[in-house]
């Protein structure tokens, strides 16, 4: 996404026109308060009401970060000597931050993982044939018999198996398009649950929330900010629930293209 872009963007998800967006954002960036332009500017904004000043001041606050972490993740990347034609179109084509954090999200640099550890024991090319699903005979052990290096303390076949599952863990759960499936499915069918972490008279105003289970998709904003603020204030203990299973059939039906011998 280019800045030249924002205006367009904004003016398609209100049903205005690119100028408007434009002459609106300029007199926010002089310093002209959204009141002030909706009452005495209606001639430079084309009358638009105080709510859409407002959301375009939103809205560009938000692309303009979008593009500045564009550009950031593109350099980080760039620099590691991994960007791709393809990674940097996606990076470009993201709309949400989310979405772009899915996709830096395996260039990030992290504390030392298992899976890091067993790239280090020379198992990642065990992990990709494991990965590709394409030998479908033969007999498992005696292809990871030919990782065992007991100087890298890989000393058996199962250990060189465990090491490549630890990485192929960690590579389906950094692809972005699965997350962003994920996160679908506990839109779906996850839950907030609540209990108090405090005695009742310290959770007196939380009560309603001491053993409290509801859908996340049926949640309505101002129980959303209630748990939120029980959490902050160390009342209630909250957790996300999600149907464990439903998590796991989808990551197969995403992965799983063979019956291979692992």
């Amino acid at each position: 996404m280019l800045l030249t872009e924002i205006p367009l963007i904004i003016a398609r998800e209100l049903g205005v026109k690119p100028a408007q967006v434009s002459a609106t954002t300029t007199l926010l960036d002089d310093g002209n308060t959204v009141p002030f332009i909706s009452r005495y500017r209606k001639e430079a904004t084309g009358e638009l009401n105080e709510e859409q000043i407002r959301t375009i001041e939103e809205r560009c606050t938000y692309l303009r970060n979008l593009v500045k972490r564009q550009e950031e993740i593109i350099s980080i990347i760039s620099e590691q000597g991994k960007l791709t034609p393809e990674l940097e179109a996606s990076i470009n084509a993201a709309v949400k931050l989310q979405e772009l954090e899915d996709l830096y999200l395996p260039f990030r640099p992290k504390k030392r993982t298992r899976a890091q550890i067993a790239r280090e024991k020379g198992l990642e090319p065990l992990a990709e044939i494991m990965l590709a699903q394409t030998m479908l005979t033969g007999d498992a052990a005696q292809v990871a018999a030919e990782y065992i290096n007991p100087e890298k303390e890989v000393q058996s076949a199962d250990i060189a198996l465990a090491g490549a599952m630890d990485i192929i863990a960690e590579t389906i759960s950094e692809r972005a398009d699965i997350r962003v499936l994920l996160r679908k499915e506990l839109w779906l069918s996850g839950e907030i649950a609540t209990e108090l972490a405090v005695s009742e008279t310290e959770g007196q105003a939380f009560l309603n929330y001491r053993e409290y289970r509801e859908p996340i998709k049926r949640m309505p904003s101002h129980r959303i900010l209630a748990v939120n603020r029980g959490e902050r204030k160390n009342i209630l203990k909250v957790s996300l629930l999600s149907p464990h299973e439903n998590n796991i059939a989808l990551v197969t039906r995403q992965i799983i293209q063979n019956t291979s011998i692992f």
